[in-house]
């Protein structure tokens, strides 16, 4: 008797875990030492509404009964440009992006393709736009594409291949709060449709499927291969140490709260000495420092050129052409 082939419909996670999930591991140690810290509890709460919403969406795909290969929380990183992923969804027809959005309040694209939310705080309605979760992720398939063609050489790939990108890769935003009311009657049909709440997206994927002919259905090991090369080729392994940096972020905010009280006049001298430097040399201004810098000098007043150097926060040439009169005027 000839055996049956059973059908794949699985959903297998070929990366699962989340760097939510190790932020908010680290916030909730460092809040036992700050427990008055409303800086570390909003970032807390705002990890944790992210990483539910993701499971919400985890859930969905696992229930989903399709066939599909899942991979969360997905870096990528070339040039001065980086992405992070949510989801990106390998179905046997389409590979979605998905940017997961777990917002407060009701959703509204309005016929601009303008996100607007409407939400309650202390007992007053706030209407507020916020930027684009679609365009996010759409630039997230800008930067893979500028990837693939770095690392596909060859002129087929480059020309032909290159070109099917667009039709197989689809960007989707998911609205993971079961209690947002989205509303896109009157969006873009090019916005419309590529966005949708947590509980349609099984049905979303399956309708694909359903409408798309069938030669162009690819099976278990081609799903399986792509999964693979878009862990092995494009994820970028992200080993922060977010401990170290939360401390240093909570540090600085307490030392910014407890600045000086001519901190605007150190300030204001700065930005005079910075402006006359630029127009002496004739060079831009952020050659003598940039506004990052003039943060950090700002944030740690060192005092004498020696501290200046210890921490970092101008370039050597810089130190030797501008320190001493940087350091003068924080101590005048």
């Amino acid at each position: 008797m000839e055996l049956i082939k059973k059908k794949f419909n699985e959903t297998i996670f070929y990366k699962k875990d989340s760097q939510l999930e190790y932020q908010i591991e680290a916030l909730k140690k460092i809040q036992n030492e700050y427990p008055d810290s409303n800086k570390i509890k909003q970032k807390l709460k705002l990890c944790e509404l992210g990483l539910k919403g993701e499971k919400e969406i985890e859930f969905e795909l696992k229930n989903a009964d399709i066939g599909m290969y899942v991979l969360h929380d997905v870096n990528l990183e070339i040039d001065d440009m980086k992405a992070q992923i949510d989801y990106i969804v390998i179905t046997p027809v389409y590979t979605y992006f998905i940017e997961s959005k777990n917002l407060i309040g009701n959703i509204t694209v309005n016929d601009r393709g303008e996100f607007i939310r409407e939400y309650f705080y202390d007992n007053k309605k706030i209407k507020e736009g916020i930027y684009s979760p679609l365009r996010q992720v759409e630039r997230y398939i800008e930067i893979f594409k500028k990837i693939w063609k770095q690392k596909h050489t060859g002129i087929i790939d480059k020309v032909l291949r290159y070109r099917t990108l667009d039709t197989w890769f689809r960007p989707l935003v998911v609205m993971a709060n079961p209690k947002n009311i989205l509303n896109v009657k009157y969006a873009p049909k090019t916005i419309k449709d590529k966005i949708i709440k947590s509980d349609s997206l099984v049905n979303y994927i399956k309708n694909d499927i359903k409408n798309t002919n069938k030669e162009y259905i690819s099976n278990q090991k081609t799903m399986e291969e792509n999964a693979f090369n878009l862990m092995q080729k494009y994820n970028v392994n992200i080993n922060r140490d977010y401990e170290k940096e939360i401390r240093k972020w909570i540090s600085e905010d307490i030392k910014e709260n407890n600045l000086p009280q001519n901190i605007d006049a150190i300030k204001k001298a700065l930005l005079e000495y910075r402006a006359k430097k630029s127009k002496e040399k004739n060079i831009p201004a952020y050659y003598i420092f940039n506004d990052d810098e003039l943060k950090s000098l700002i944030m740690y007043l060192p005092k004498t050129k020696n501290e200046l150097e210890k921490l970092k926060i101008l370039t050597s040439v810089k130190i030797r052409l501008h320190g001493q009169e940087i350091i003068d005027i924080i101590n005048a």
